[in-house]
């Protein structure tokens, strides 16, 4: 039954199960003096960072806290097998279809904000849906890099909302990786771009990370902006390690 039932809860968080207390409810103190203390509050607190973080708010934090007393002092059950499984998948489809209207929202959303950007003026959109802008040109004959290559680049990623989620330099060192090693828009982008250039490129999610969120500063379905200036076409025999995105 245990395996059953942590089978089912670890499912379930991975489809979004979140938690928050009762507002209206008193909050009980507790001492948080000694190691043990410290070390469950902070059990606790990470569960509901986690709980919370993905988007559900209609777990009863007194029922759970309740089975965890319940198990701890190796009390039975009381919410038979049967209730519980049939618990879960009612809330796992709960969650399920919250994501799934969170995750249409920002599709809406994300073509909006992209139909917009791409009236901009120097806009370019690509047959992928790829948009970018040259903002610093170079020669006619410097060299393009090919899938196969691996190139330098300086670069500075961020939200739609300006948020700033990686930048080479910030860390004051340009990344050095191969072409077909990073995110599809940027398989695209490096191979149109010239050595020397800097470009605006805006990349739509599907071309981006999708549904999945790589940290916790890229949400999922996010359309990405990055500052990118291409400094070189690297030679594999100079290189001591690969840097990249």
């Amino acid at each position: 039954m245990k395996r059953t039932l942590l089978a089912a809860a670890v499912a379930f968080s991975l489809f979004g199960l979140a938690g928050c207390q009762d507002k209206d409810a008193a909050q009980v103190a507790v001492k948080l003096d000694t190691p043990i203390q410290k070390a469950s509050y902070g059990i606790g607190r990470d569960m509901g960072e986690n709980l919370l973080a993905s988007g559900l708010t209609d777990i009863d934090t007194y029922a759970l806290a309740q089975g965890m007393r319940d198990a701890l002092d190796g009390l039975g059950s009381a919410v038979s097998d049967e209730e519980m499984q049939q618990a879960f998948a009612e809330l796992q489809q709960v969650a399920m279809q919250q994501m799934d209207s969170r995750s249409s929202a920002l599709r809406e959303s994300n073509a909006a904000w992209l139909a917009e950007n791409a009236k901009q003026e120097g806009v370019t959109t690509t047959e992928s849906g790829l948009q970018y802008k040259v903002l610093k040109a170079a020669d006619e004959d410097a060299m393009r890099p090919t899938s196969s290559d691996l190139v330098k680049v300086h670069y500075e990623g961020r939200l739609i909302d300006g948020t700033v989620f990686d930048s080479s330099r910030q860390r004051g060192q340009p990344a050095v990786f191969p072409v077909d090693g990073v995110i599809d828009g940027w398989v695209e982008a490096l191979q149109l771009m010239k050595v020397g250039e800097q470009w605006s490129v805006t990349i739509p999610s599907e071309l981006a990370y999708g549904p999945d969120s790589p940290a916790p500063s890229i949400p999922p379905h996010s359309v990405l902006v990055f500052d990118m200036e291409l400094l070189e076409v690297v030679s594999p025999d100079s290189l001591g390690q690969h840097d990249g995105h």
